[in-house]
């Protein structure tokens, strides 16, 4: 018999508002595989004007902040920024509400480092994305993209949580894309790969993140760190 719930496909925006309230506290194993990466990818940032593009809480943001760097960061979802400007050191930040699939309202070459952490599902035109973050970049600056790994499309697996209001079972719409998608994206928006890393849970995260042990040795994440070409 199929336990899998029955998933309710719903928008973007009005899908990450409704999850908004439990987002920190789910024990998400991809935010407990993915935010070492990021880190380690952006390396040092004392110092360096960052963007966080699609902070959702903040979780990232503030963790920039808290290590010396100036942070910018923007959602569309008021109540994802509502839970990221209630947390301590929120004061350290710049949020501000923006579509980030639609241009950013920054100029040309304004940031060091930029991170887009667990956005990519959710964006129709990867390559145009990773073009306006190439724009806002600085020479000689960084762009970390963080992303579910595309093979967890093949376990029918996209961003999804149980809405604690109703109890439904609910999925921001997301786009299904291959490996290839982001990689080429990224080339035809003028970026040079750097790295591109691909992790799985293993027995250790799994013991400390329960949800993680159906996807031991499974992609589940993907890093592209990238500089202008």
């Amino acid at each position: 018999m199929n336990d899998e719930p029955r998933w309710r496909d719903l928008d973007t925006r009005d899908g990450y508002d409704r999850w908004a309230p439990s987002y920190d506290d789910e024990g998400n194993p991809l935010l407990a595989l993915e935010e070492p990466e990021a880190d380690r990818a952006l390396g040092d940032v004392t110092g360096l004007d960052v963007l966080d593009v699609g902070t959702g809480t903040g979780r990232h943001a503030l963790r920039l902040a808290a290590r010396g760097a100036r942070v910018t960061a923007v959602d569309f979802s008021e109540r994802m920024l509502a839970k990221a400007r209630a947390k301590a050191g929120a004061d350290r930040v710049r949020f501000e509400n923006h579509d980030v699939t639609q241009g950013l309202p920054y100029e040309d070459a304004s940031f060091d480092r930029v991170l887009s952490a667990l956005v990519l599902e959710h964006v129709p035109d990867v390559a145009a994305f990773l073009r306006e973050l190439r724009r806002v970049t600085r020479p000689g600056g960084r762009i970390v993209v963080t992303a579910m790994h595309p093979a967890m499309f093949l376990r029918g697996v996209s961003a999804r949580f149980r809405d604690e209001a109703t109890g439904e079972f609910l999925r921001p719409r997301s786009h299904v894309m291959q490996l290839s998608d982001y990689v080429m994206g990224a080339l035809d928006a003028g970026l040079r790969i750097v790295s591109l890393v691909e992790r799985s849970p293993d027995e250790a995260l799994a013991a400390r993140v329960p949800r993680a042990a159906k996807y031991v040795a499974w992609p589940m994440l993907l890093v592209m760190t990238l500089e202008r070409a």
